[in-house]
């Protein structure tokens, strides 16, 4: 009985190892097209996101909110979102594209030192002045760094020298249609090809999901749905991704298989008319904060916030950390506005710890469950065109206080 703690406990600490000693996120994994139908944002609004790779928060700026307040407690998060911000404002769109499109710019330390240091909080200047040469101007991209993007980089040594896919991958990517899409995955036997024994053991290790941000919570959460484990359910979301949607502007996948995006096929904000919208002064509307989500609402009791975008994070609290996660909504309820719009993705197919989470509203008790309206069946639609398909459910909810 001893031993099931015991373990639990070296695998969070291994998780929180390499989760917090890391910049983890190069990019974001969740996609902002729905989060942008789902939020349906005004000019009247105000966002607080977790940071992650900070690319979604750059994307809702686009929609004019009033402003966007980033959070997150892994400081190397904020300090890659603080580079963006940066290069917004300072540098010309073909630089700017070189370093967050093609994740290269061999004159790096230049532009840097010239350009963008100066824009920075002294964590963020002290982290890419030790790092910021060997990540933008070395023989790697960009993308291909941090812990999910070493993955990525591992994944695409794999699919070059083990399997010998790349001819075919390509020209998956270079698909115009579902139906040529269809053609070459099937036709091609890459479902086949690609998982082999070695790969599925990879993929259902420990260290992999660590490296993908995956702690043992969420790990737990996932497994209670799936009967083939964590590889079975990565090898589901391939075959949707690359038979089932549009690969022709599925962004997320091809950094992860090529290290860079293309000018036609990137997310929003690296689009020239786009990033001129981000200058002429929308990018201001963000300001970047390391705290956990209680700590920050805790701390500014001046701000109300009209959405949350709490990505997959409460899966992470939902066992060993239950009392912050019950903190966190007690601060989400007291900043919120009357009727603030809630979104939160997770690794399982339902979720069950968020409803029963008591909170105290005017001098009264309720379990969320009373409070949350779910838009369940938007969610169910928007999910469904997920371009991602790394989690197992979404939701969007409306926390509707006196």
């Amino acid at each position: 009985m001893t031993l099931i703690p015991k373990i639990d406990n070296w695998l969070d600490l291994g998780f929180h190892y390499v989760h917090r000693n890391n910049l983890v996120y190069v990019t974001c994994w969740e996609d902002p097209r729905l989060d942008r139908v789902a939020m349906n944002l005004t000019k009247d609004d105000t966002v607080l996101v977790l940071t992650s790779g900070g690319c979604n928060a750059i994307e809702y700026a686009l929609v004019y909110p009033v402003h966007i307040y980033a959070v997150d407690v892994n400081p190397r998060q904020n300090a890659l979102l603080e580079l963006k911000i940066a290069g917004i404002r300072e540098l010309d769109y073909s630089s700017f594209f070189q370093l967050f499109g093609e994740g290269h710019l061999s004159n790096f330390k230049e532009v840097y030192q010239q350009k963008l240091r100066g824009y920075l909080s002294p964590f963020a200047q002290q982290y890419w002045d030790n790092h910021g040469a060997r990540l933008f101007a070395g023989k790697r991209s960009f993308f291909f760094h941090g812990t999910t993007g070493i993955f990525a980089q591992l994944i695409n040594f794999y699919i070059d020298r083990v399997v010998q896919l790349r001819d075919e991958i390509n020209a998956l990517l270079k698909a115009q249609t579902l139906e040529e899409q269809r053609q070459i995955y099937y036709d091609e036997k890459l479902n086949d090809r690609f998982w082999k024994k070695f790969i599925r053991q990879i993929m259902d290790s420990n260290l992999t999901l660590w490296m993908l941000g995956v702690p043992p919570q969420q790990r737990q959460q996932m497994e209670r749905y799936l009967k083939n484990g964590v590889s079975g359910f990565v090898e589901d979301c391939c075959q949707q991704v690359f038979s089932e949607i549009p690969i022709w502007d599925n962004y997320f996948w091809r950094v992860f298989l090529e290290g860079k995006y293309t000018p036609n096929c990137c997310p929003e904000y690296l689009k020239p008319e786009n990033f001129q919208l981000l200058k002429a002064g929308l990018v201001d509307r963000i300001s970047v904060h390391t705290d956990t989500i209680a700590q920050f609402l805790e701390r500014n009791h001046d701000i109300q916030i009209s959405h949350f975008v709490l990505l997959d994070h409460m899966d992470w609290l939902s066992n060993y950390e239950y009392a912050e996660l019950k903190r966190e909504w007690q601060a989400i309820v007291d900043r919120s506005q009357k009727k603030s719009r809630i979104l939160f993705r997770s690794g399982g197919f339902e979720v069950e710890y968020v409803d029963p989470i008591c909170v105290s509203t005017q001098g009264q008790e309720y379990n969320l469950g009373e409070l949350l309206q779910y838009q369940k069946d938007l969610a169910k639609q928007l999910h469904q065109k997920d371009r991602v398909r790394t989690y197992g459910s979404f939701y969007i909810a409306d926390l509707v206080t006196a």
